[in-house]
Protein backbone atom coordinates (compact mmCIF):
# COMPACT_ATOMS: atom_id res chain seq x y z
CA UNK A 1 0.00 0.00 0.00
CA UNK A 2 1.57 3.29 -1.16
CA UNK A 3 1.44 6.14 1.73
CA UNK A 4 1.74 9.68 0.47
CA UNK A 5 1.44 12.82 2.15
CA UNK A 6 0.21 10.37 5.43
CA UNK A 7 -2.49 8.98 3.55
CA UNK A 8 -2.71 5.38 2.24
CA UNK A 9 -3.81 4.85 -1.58
CA UNK A 10 -6.24 2.25 -2.13
CA UNK A 11 -4.31 -0.75 -3.65
CA UNK A 12 -6.93 -1.82 -6.55
CA UNK A 13 -7.30 1.68 -8.27
CA UNK A 14 -5.71 3.07 -10.89
CA UNK A 15 -2.83 5.92 -10.03
CA UNK A 16 -4.61 8.19 -11.52
CA UNK A 17 -7.63 7.98 -9.41
CA UNK A 18 -5.73 7.20 -6.17
CA UNK A 19 -4.30 10.27 -6.20
CA UNK A 20 -6.61 12.95 -5.81
CA UNK A 21 -7.42 10.94 -2.17
CA UNK A 22 -4.48 13.26 -1.23
CA UNK A 23 -6.74 16.41 -0.05
CA UNK A 24 -5.32 19.23 -2.26
CA UNK A 25 -4.38 16.93 -5.41
CA UNK A 26 -7.21 16.69 -8.14
CA UNK A 27 -7.91 14.77 -11.49
CA UNK A 28 -6.28 17.02 -13.24
CA UNK A 29 -3.24 17.15 -10.90
CA UNK A 30 -2.76 13.74 -10.51
CA UNK A 31 -2.52 13.61 -14.01
CA UNK A 32 0.15 16.38 -14.69
CA UNK A 33 2.16 14.74 -11.35
CA UNK A 34 2.23 11.34 -13.40
CA UNK A 35 2.63 12.89 -16.94
CA UNK A 36 5.69 15.46 -15.32
CA UNK A 37 6.96 11.33 -13.65
CA UNK A 38 6.07 9.64 -16.48
CA UNK A 39 4.30 6.90 -15.21
CA UNK A 40 1.80 5.12 -16.95
CA UNK A 41 -1.71 6.47 -15.69
CA UNK A 42 -3.47 3.36 -15.61
CA UNK A 43 -1.07 1.64 -13.07
CA UNK A 44 -2.38 0.05 -10.12
CA UNK A 45 -1.31 1.49 -6.55
CA UNK A 46 0.12 -2.20 -6.02
CA UNK A 47 2.58 -2.33 -9.19
CA UNK A 48 4.15 0.77 -8.10
CA UNK A 49 7.77 0.53 -7.01
CA UNK A 50 9.44 1.94 -4.07
CA UNK A 51 11.17 4.32 -6.46
CA UNK A 52 8.04 5.85 -8.51
CA UNK A 53 6.04 5.67 -4.89
CA UNK A 54 9.02 8.12 -3.82
CA UNK A 55 9.25 10.03 -6.65
CA UNK A 56 5.37 10.62 -6.95
CA UNK A 57 6.08 11.97 -2.81
CA UNK A 58 8.65 14.48 -3.82
CA UNK A 59 7.01 15.61 -6.48
CA UNK A 60 3.31 16.32 -4.22
CA UNK A 61 5.66 17.74 -1.31
CA UNK A 62 7.59 20.15 -2.93
CA UNK A 63 5.34 22.09 -5.92
CA UNK A 64 1.70 21.13 -3.93
CA UNK A 65 0.10 22.55 -1.02
CA UNK A 66 -1.86 19.25 0.57
CA UNK A 67 -3.35 18.07 3.68
CA UNK A 68 -2.99 19.75 6.87
CA UNK A 69 -1.36 22.88 5.57
CA UNK A 70 -4.21 23.15 2.89
CA UNK A 71 -6.90 22.43 6.03
CA UNK A 72 -5.03 25.14 8.60
CA UNK A 73 -4.98 27.88 4.93
CA UNK A 74 -8.38 27.40 4.36
CA UNK A 75 -9.49 27.82 7.88
CA UNK A 76 -7.36 30.98 8.27
CA UNK A 77 -9.04 32.70 5.18
CA UNK A 78 -12.58 31.81 6.69
CA UNK A 79 -11.44 33.46 9.76
CA UNK A 80 -9.65 36.37 8.21
CA UNK A 81 -13.25 37.24 6.37
CA UNK A 82 -15.54 36.68 9.27
CA UNK A 83 -12.80 39.04 11.22
CA UNK A 84 -12.87 42.20 9.00
CA UNK A 85 -16.75 41.52 8.85
CA UNK A 86 -17.41 40.94 4.89
CA UNK A 87 -20.30 39.66 4.10
CA UNK A 88 -19.02 35.92 2.93
CA UNK A 89 -17.60 35.97 6.52
CA UNK A 90 -21.03 37.11 8.38
CA UNK A 91 -22.77 33.86 5.84
CA UNK A 92 -19.87 31.57 7.26
CA UNK A 93 -20.79 32.25 10.87
CA UNK A 94 -23.99 32.16 10.07
CA UNK A 95 -23.71 28.82 8.55
CA UNK A 96 -25.25 29.81 5.51
CA UNK A 97 -24.59 29.56 1.61
CA UNK A 98 -21.78 31.85 0.64
CA UNK A 99 -21.64 32.36 -2.69
CA UNK A 100 -25.25 33.59 -3.99
CA UNK A 101 -27.65 30.05 -3.53
CA UNK A 102 -31.38 30.73 -2.90
CA UNK A 103 -31.92 30.08 1.01
CA UNK A 104 -35.78 29.88 0.48
CA UNK A 105 -35.74 26.26 -0.23
CA UNK A 106 -33.21 24.14 -0.64
CA UNK A 107 -29.67 24.97 1.32
CA UNK A 108 -30.54 22.00 3.89
CA UNK A 109 -27.28 20.83 3.44
CA UNK A 110 -25.95 23.93 5.04
CA UNK A 111 -28.39 25.11 7.13
CA UNK A 112 -29.15 21.64 8.64
CA UNK A 113 -32.05 19.82 9.50
CA UNK A 114 -35.75 21.59 9.67
CA UNK A 115 -36.41 22.72 13.05
CA UNK A 116 -39.36 21.98 13.94
CA UNK A 117 -42.30 24.83 14.30
CA UNK A 118 -43.26 24.37 18.03
CA UNK A 119 -43.42 28.33 18.35
CA UNK A 120 -45.72 28.67 15.72
CA UNK A 121 -48.30 26.24 17.22
CA UNK A 122 -50.47 27.26 20.04
CA UNK A 123 -50.98 24.86 22.93
CA UNK A 124 -54.67 23.67 23.44
CA UNK A 125 -56.07 25.24 27.03
CA UNK A 126 -58.36 23.24 28.98
CA UNK A 127 -61.65 25.67 29.75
Amino acid sequence: MARIQGVDLPNGKRIEHALPYVFGVGLISSRRILEKLSINFSTRVKDLTEAEVAAIQREVTDNYVTEGDLRKEIRQNIKRLQDIGSYRGLRHKRSLPVRGQRTKTNARTRKGPRGTAIALKRKITKK
